[in-house]
C-alpha cells in the first residue's frame, strides 16, 4: 500500500478543490467497484453490491487543510487566510504550493526586534506573508493572483514501520478505503465508498452524502492525535502502533454504541488489535452522518497520528493494515 499512500497524499486537494484527489481516486478504485458517482457537492461515491438487502457506508473525506491568496501588496508579497484548522506557528518557515504550481515561503512582518518579537510571540496571519520570489505585484498576479489556493509542500517519508507525509488526515483513510475496495470479494452487504469534501470546513460533504443513499450504518474512517509523545495529552491513551482506535467520543459527537459493539466484536473475533479512543477535542464526518436525514447510525475508527495538521504527518503502518484488515472484515460479516 506504500505507493498508494505515496500517491494520494503528495496530491495537492485543500477544501473546496478536491478535483486533482478525486480524479487520482477515481483511476484507482474504477475497476474495482460495481459503480460510481460523483455528487452536485463534489463527493465520490462508490459501491459494491452484496446480498443481505443491508447497507454500509464507509466514508474518507478527501480535502486537506490549506491556504487562500487574499492580497498581494506592491512588491509581490501573498497574504493568505487559513482552509481549515491552520496554525500560523506551524505555517511560519514553510513552503506552500499553490494550485498555479508556485511554490512560496512564509515569513512574518517585524521592522524592529521588539516588534518582530512580539510577533512570533502573537504570531496570526496578520503578520504572515508569503514570498514566492517575485519583485512586483504584477509578477505575483501571474503566478498566484487573489483567490489561488495552496497547501504545505512536502513529501512523503517511508520509515518502514512508521510513514510521514502532508495530509495523512485523510488521504490515509482514502487510501484503506481504496484497499477495501481492491481485496474486497464477496460482501455480505452493500458497501458504499464515500470520499468527502470539505471535511475540514466544517463536515460539509458528508452532511449530504448519505441522503440517497440511506444506509443501515455509517463509520468515518479518520485519523486523531496521537498522544503518546513526551508530555501529550495524559487523559487520552491510544498509542501509535495499538491498532485502530474504535472512536468512543470527541467534540462533535458520541459514536452509537452500535457501531463500538460490532467493531469490537469484529476485532476480537479475528484477533485484530484495536484500542478505544475518547478524543477531548475535534470531531469527524461521523456527526455529519448523524444529522443526515432522520438520522444514521454512526460511529468512527481512526488511524491514530502524530503532528495532526503539520506538513509531517505521522501514522504506523501496521495500523493501516489492520484498519483495512477490520474494515474488509466487518463487510464480509455484515452489519446485522
Amino acid at each position: 500500500m506504500k505507493e498508494l499512500i505515496k500517491k494520494l497524499t503528495e496530491i495537492s486537494s485543500p477544501s473546496g478543490r478536491e478535483d486533482a484527489i478525486r480524479e487520482a481516486i477515481i483511476e484507482e478504485i474504477k475497476n474495482h467497484v460495481d459503480g460510481y458517482r460523483v455528487d452536485a457537492l463534489g463527493n465520490l461515491i462508490a459501491w459494491k453490491k452484496g446480498n443481505s438487502g443491508k447497507k454500509l457506508l464507509f466514508d474518507a473525506h478527501m480535502d486537506e487543510i490549506g491556504v487562500v491568496v487574499t492580497h498581494i501588496d506592491d512588491n509581490g508579497f501573498l497574504r493568505v487566510e487559513m482552509i481549515g484548522g491552520v496554525s500560523p506557528y506551524i505555517l511560519l518557515g514553510s513552503r506552500i504550493r499553490f494550485e498555479t504550481g508556485v511554490i512560496g515561503v512564509v515569513g512574518v512582518e517585524g521592522e524592529t526586534g521588539k516588534e518582530y518579537s512580539e510577533n512570533i510571540k502573537n504570531l496570526a496571519f496578520d503578520v504572515l506573508y508569503v514570498d514566492i520570489g517575485v519583485t512586483s505585484k504584477e509578477e505575483a498576479e501571474k503566478k498566484a493572483p487573489i483567490g489561488t489556493f495552496g497547501t504545505y509542500d512536502a513529501t512523503f517519508l517511508d520509515h518502514g514501520k512508521r510513514l510521514v507525509s502532508k495530509a495523512m488526515d485523510d488521504r490515509i483513510a482514502c487510501a484503506i478505503l481504496v484497499q477495501v475496495a481492491k481485496e474486497l470479494k464477496d460482501p455480505k452487504d452493500d458497501v458504499y465508498f464515500v470520499f468527502s469534501v470539505q471535511e475540514e470546513v466544517g463536515l460539509v460533504g458528508a452532511s449530504v452524502a448519505a441522503f440517497d443513499i440511506k444506509p443501515d450504518m455509517a463509520i468515518a474512517v479518520d485519523i486523531t492525535g496521537g498522544p503518546d509523545t513526551p508530555k501529550a495529552f495524559k487523559r487520552m491513551g491510544f498509542k501509535l502502533g495499538g491498532g485502530p482506535a474504535i472512536k468512543i467520543k470527541d467534540k462533535a459527537s458520541i459514536s452509537s454504541s452500535q457501531v463500538v459493539e460490532k467493531l469490537t466484536e469484529v476485532a476480537k473475533k479475528h484477533a485484530i488489535p484495536y484500542q478505544y479512543e475518547i478524543l477531548i477535542f475535534g470531531g469527524t464526518n461521523a456527526r455529519g452522518y448523524q444529522l443526515t436525514g432522520a438520522g444514521i447510525v454512526a460511529g468512527t475508527v481512526s488511524v491514530p497520528t502524530r503532528y495532526v495538521h503539520t506538513p509531517h504527518e505521522m501514522v504506523d503502518y501496521d495500523d493501516v493494515l489492520n484498519t483495512v484488515k477490520l474494515l474488509k472484515k466487518l463487510v464480509e460479516e455484515g452489519v446485522a
